[in-house]
């Protein structure tokens, strides 16, 4: 009985039941949740500039280059020239947020002169006469209005929690060893996994597949997953790709295979962003796991 006990306790330390696994996802994400939310800091419009290509402004900026073709007109994602605008919201401009003028109602603050003064020789008599003189002036006063701001009617609430988007329940897109992490001082976007050629490559939430292919530089065989109009993930160095443009993946779902492609050994650089800008994957996943 005591062997028996012994080896329970081995199993039980090996495998987590996945009530354990469903917790920890939930609490990640409810970290992720509660850490500081930066406004949405997209400006309206992008000037092309050397080097750039459709693929690349689309992921810099968290938006589907297939949207960001259709909205500029653009037939050939692969033609954009040095100088051209290239808008990143419909009609020019980010929705807004329609808000009410907001009533301006003056805060009256009464505020008295100086008693009136009058110079009389000093007497009994006198002083009376100043008393009379002083109930009878009335003292002049001044309303100072304090007057409310007004909001414009268009403008954009950036809040960070104003149409935030729901939480998303993350989970590790591939195992092996963490060989490196996301450090925006050193431009580190993301983290790296290193594992085997052939292991597969997990979507890390639900989402829909935005890109695949290779022509970001320095990512390989890249995938691009966008969750919601907020957060985008990237699988980078892929072998393989098994998703195309436009499908659907769920959470888990295995949507590569582990590769080298642009890179020096057999890693997944994964990138979490959140309007295209990049975010430490840690505040969503579970390395520790690793």
């Amino acid at each position: 009985m005591l062997a028996t006990l012994l080896l329970a306790g081995c199993a039980s330390s090996v495998q987590r039941p996945p009530v354990f696994e469903r917790a920890e996802a939930e609490k990640n994400a409810a970290m992720a949740k509660k850490s500081p939310r930066e406004k949405d800091w997209r400006p309206n419009s992008y000037v092309v500039q050397k080097g750039d290509t459709l693929f690349s402004i689309a992921f810099n900026y968290g938006i589907d280059y297939h949207d960001l073709a259709e909205m500029n007109g653009i037939k050939d994602p692969g033609l954009i020239s040095i100088g051209q605008e290239i808008r990143l919201f419909p009609n020019g401009a980010r929705s807004a947020v329609a808000v009410a003028p907001i009533a301006v109602k003056p805060i009256g603050i009464l505020v008295k002169d100086q008693p009136k003064l009058v110079k009389f020789p000093y007497s009994a008599a006198a002083m009376a006469q100043i008393d009379k003189v002083q109930q009878q002036t009335t003292p002049a006063a001044t309303i100072v209005a304090k007057v409310p701001q007004a909001a414009s009617a268009t403008a954009r609430d950036d809040s960070a929690d104003v149409n935030e988007d729901p939480v998303l329940e993350w989970s590790l897109p591939a195992r092996g060893k963490l060989v490196g992490q996301f450090s925006e001082s050193d431009n580190r976007k993301g983290i790296d996994i290193a594992g085997k050629l052939g292991e597969p490559v997990m979507a890390s939430a639900s989402g829909k597949v935005v890109y695949s292919g290779s022509g970001l530089r320095g990512y390989g065989k890249l995938i691009i997953i966008k969750h919601n109009n907020t957060y985008l993930s990237a699988y980078a160095h892929n072998d393989k790709i098994l998703v195309k443009e436009g499908q659907s993946v769920t959470r888990g779902q295995k949507i590569a295979l582990m590769g080298k492609t642009d890179a020096s050994q057999v890693e997944l650089h994964f990138e979490v962003r959140r309007f295209g800008k990049p975010v430490d994957p840690a505040k969503y996943l579970p390395l520790a796991k690793l």
